[in-house]
């Protein structure tokens, strides 16, 4: 077991660099699959949850190589024989379920059971079961296990009842090499979504309708290996750009998409931080005094659920009264227990958290308990008077590359130690 320790009261200088998305990565991984050939996946996140989807693979039979100096990870898919993956291994991360799609398109059967990953709230794998429902698939469900089999997948018109990010995901692999058309109405359409599809047309496959709600599937015969780069993390993005204003510092952030940041940029302008935009780095000026918001959690275009914590942390250092509503995990809310533990004043009310921003936290031991509240302990320990203590930084590991590295290189005195 690790834990960081923070002495807060820095201000933070210089730049850093944005790694590649982690929610765009791992389907990238899985797609790998559907072409049985050799796939190379540049400028890879050295992440926990990276390590748990290879091995994932591997346990199915692909060859894996990592090279973690030059952040590549060579994936042959061709000695792949297994259908049914180590229960263990799936309950590690709720993402290794994604490998679902791509193993019934390209062997017709495959047998899981029910994932895992953080736990912040229920997420059905409902969706992603009616996608390969609608397509010809049998799906069986016995004692905590999913298997799913088709003689033939037949391209069909699918409705999503959320635009769940995982479930577009999955039915688009396994559509991918299905006979005829499949359209995907009230799909996802985040910027890893978006990455996926540009990956798998790159591999062969004929997707329109990328970065729409309508997604549109032509499928093809087979896919083939190639290399590629995947888009960098926004919401790592977001997080330095909140250690910005939360400290007040003036910092350079580079590995910037503006239209994939765009939902945080509007709220934390309005709060009175300043940018300046330059072709993929960021110019950001946290050191105006700041103006407390309101903030509700919507799918993409709307504001990522996967930043409110963090925002929560920067709206406690705030004065004035915020209100963050979060409407798509019902138990997103667990790291305020954790920021009271710092002196914020946040009340919950069913979905909804009132912040009475306060002038100072103050440090104190704290347990990250899932990655996104993890990330918003560390922010709040940034401003914190005196040392804070994070434990359980396991889950920080899923999601952020080496981040006390980045933080070290701006100017957050911040050590990672046994306990």
């Amino acid at each position: 077991m690790e834990k960081f320790i923070i002495k807060g009261g820095s201000t933070l200088r210089g730049e850093v660099n944005i790694s590649a998305a982690k929610n765009a990565v791992l389907p990238i991984i899985a797609a790998t699959i559907l072409c049985g050939d050799k796939c190379i996946i540049k400028n890879c996140p050295m992440l926990l949850d990276v390590y748990v989807i290879t091995d994932v693979l591997k346990s199915l039979g692909a060859k894996i190589n990592i090279n973690k100096i030059n952040r590549e990870i060579a994936i042959d898919t061709s000695g792949i024989i297994d259908s049914e993956v180590s229960s263990d291994l799936v309950r590690k991360m709720r993402g290794s379920f994604l490998i679902m799609g791509p193993m019934i398109s390209r062997f017709g059967k495959f047998k899981t059971s029910f994932p895992g990953g953080c736990n912040i709230g229920t997420r059905p794998i409902d969706l992603h079961l009616k996608g390969f429902k609608a397509l010809g698939a049998e799906v069986k469900l016995n004692h905590g296990y999913v298997e799913v089999s088709t003689t033939k997948l037949i391209g069909s018109k699918i409705y999503l009842d959320f635009p769940s990010v995982g479930a577009t995901e999955n039915i688009m692999m396994s559509a991918v090499l299905a006979e005829g058309e499949t359209i995907i109405e009230n799909a996802a359409e985040e910027p890893e979504i978006g990455d996926l599809a540009e990956f798998l047309n790159q591999m062969g496959a004929k997707i329109t309708g990328i970065g729409t709600d309508t997604l549109k599937i032509v499928g093809v015969k087979n896919l083939n290996g190639i290399s590629y780069e995947p888009i960098y993390d926004r919401i790592e993005a977001g997080t330095f750009m909140i250690a910005a204003g939360i400290t007040k510092s003036k910092i350079k952030i580079n590995g910037i998409n503006k239209e994939h940041i765009r939902p945080v940029v509007a709220k934390l302008t309005e709060m009175g931080i300043g940018f300046e935009f330059k072709g993929q780095e960021l110019l950001i000026d946290g050191r105006n005094d700041l103006k407390p918001i309101d903030i509700k959690t919507m799918p993409y275009p709307g504001f990522p659920t996967d930043m409110q914590s963090q925002m929560m942390s920067l709206l406690s250092c705030v004065c004035g009264t915020s209100v963050i509503t979060e409407t798509i995990f019902e138990n997103r809310f667990m790291h305020v227990i954790e920021l009271k533990r710092m002196g914020a004043n946040i009340k919950i009310d069913g979905r909804s958290a009132v912040i009475e921003g306060i002038n100072k936290l103050n440090g104190a031991e704290v347990k990250a308990t899932d990655l996104r509240a993890g990330a918003a302990l560390i922010l709040a320990a940034l401003e914190a008077d005196g040392e804070t203590e994070i434990y359980d930084i396991h889950h920080i590991d899923r999601g952020y590359v080496e981040i006390e590295n980045k933080l070290q290189d701006i100017g957050v005195k911040i050590q990672r130690v046994k306990c």
